[in-house]
């Protein structure tokens, strides 16, 4: 992949050879053309042709594909918003984890430079996160970082804003937030941040401590990664704690080789592998006809007329939410949903925290020694809400907003055929429940009371 001097190019009107469009969906054209010219290298040339929107099909399956978006082709509403999200500014094309000819630096040792600040930031904030990114790195490999004072160094981190002497202009305020460029001479190793951007040391804007290691990533040779759990992944989200992942650590050890001097650090995991036969889940809601699984940092995406299931990360819907769900459940007549993990919960109304939220779970009548809530689900013909935890559960009347009395109860005595099993999800459709305990899914009449399907967690992920 070449990033250098790559030109944003702002787009005229649409080829004669395609069809008529509305103002609307000329807009969302052209953006995506835009995109597409910056990200996915869609020729500049095609204004005009009559294999254009061909072109820009194939580019529109490619993006889809790389995001795991469902891959149609067309400008619909997943794809049109991962489009306008924060970013990197390097393209995506290009091999999985390392630039093409596997870039990288011949020496071990790497200068790096700070030619400007952004008065976002006290100075010594910014010395902070810039070596703090950069230590990142050297945990896992044999690399050294020296800070220089003046003069050239190998990585010349600046901020800057449009224009900005490479040939590689910043778009203003969101959008692209960052680039760098591969190991090499003179620009190669350059790291530039978007000074249009309110740079912060924590989540109130975007993190610069997060940015910059993402960018340092490029410039010691890392592609994007496909992984949305990677620090190398294309879209800015925040998220607390040790930043690399599993596919991050391999791919930078795969150019300079392990650290042998330092401690081997726990990386966060890779996303979840929807089809692993070993798959169990953390909760299960619907939500507003879709329906939600949620699994360590990521939750799927299931909507009814789509077949395979989109995956996302917690944070970079509900940034208020924690990386961890322990439970969730809908409740339709409210529109909200219920988010628990530990001793507190999250009520959201589709994307937005709602005023008051997190309260502790003992809120709801639950005593204090319940200290997590493993799954929860709401029976729309009683009004009830079902909360388990560990071998019993309790009832909870949405009506009243009180504990029912004479609970808790077994789940083995009110749930025939569940054992003494520890309930991980449960979710209510079509009469039925589903409950979920590691690998294992029971469907169980609720008008019945037995267990009438036994199947494989994963098999509602279409596996």
């Amino acid at each position: 992949m070449e990033v250098k001097g790559f030109l944003l190019i702002v787009m005229a009107a649409c080829s004669s050879a395609m069809p008529l469009l509305s103002l609307e969906e000329t807009d969302k054209w052209l953006l995506a053309e835009k995109y597409l010219r910056r990200f996915y290298h869609l020729d500049a040339g095609l204004h005009g042709n009559q294999n254009q929107e061909s072109s820009m099909r194939t580019k529109i399956r490619e993006m889809q594909s790389f995001f795991r978006l469902q891959v149609t082709g067309r400008l619909d509403d997943d794809t049109m918003e991962l489009m306008s999200m924060a970013r990197c500014g390097v393209p995506d094309v290009g091999e999985y984890n390392l630039f093409p000819r596997n870039l990288k630096w011949s020496k071990n040792n790497l200068t790096f430079r700070i030619v400007n600040y952004t008065p976002d930031l006290k100075k010594s904030d910014v010395d902070q996160a810039i070596r703090r990114a950069l230590n990142i790195w050297a945990g896992v490999t044999p690399l050294t970082f020296k800070k220089l004072h003046e003069g050239i160094a190998d990585i010349m981190v600046a901020f800057g804003r449009k224009e900005h002497g490479d040939f590689n202009p910043f778009d203003g305020p969101d959008g692209l937030l960052a680039h760098a460029y591969p190991p090499g001479k003179d620009i190669g190793g350059d790291t530039h941040f978007d000074e249009d951007e309110h740079w912060s040391k924590d989540s109130n804007a975007y993190n610069l401590f997060v940015v910059a290691t993402h960018e340092f990533g490029h410039a010691l040779g890392l592609a994007h990664s496909t992984d949305p759990g990677a620090l190398m992944y294309p879209v800015y989200t925040y998220s607390e704690g040790y930043p690399l992942s599993e596919d991050d650590i391999a791919g930078i050890q795969a150019l300079y080789g392990e650290n042998t001097d330092r401690k081997k650090v726990k990386p966060k995991p890779d996303a979840p592998d929807k089809c692993d036969p070993l798959l169990s889940f953390d909760a299960v809601t619907e939500l507003r006809g879709e329906t939600i699984i949620f699994k360590d940092r990521f939750y799927w995406r299931l909507h009814p007329q789509f077949v395979e299931p989109e995956q996302h990360l917690i944070k970079s819907t509900w940034p208020s939410l924690p990386n961890k769900v322990d439970a969730a459940y809908e409740n339709p007549e409210k529109d909200l949903v219920f988010v628990f993990s530990g001793i507190r919960m999250w009520a959201l109304n589709s994307y937005d925290l709602v005023q008051g939220y997190p309260k502790y779970i003992h809120k709801l009548g639950l005593p204090k020694t319940v200290r997590s809530v493993d799954a929860a689900v709401y029976i729309p013909e009683t009004g009830k809400t079902l909360l388990f935890t560990e071998e019993n559960y309790w009832s909870y009347d949405e009506k009243t907003s009180t504990m029912d009395s004479g609970f808790p109860r077994s789940i083995e005595s009110d749930f025939p055929g569940m054992a003494e099993e520890e309930v991980d999800a449960v979710v209510y459709q079509y009469g039925n429940l589903h409950f979920f305990h590691e690998h294992t899914k029971f469907e169980y009449s609720y008008r019945y009371r037995k267990v009438i399907q036994i199947v494989r967690t994963n098999s509602i992920l279409s596996c």
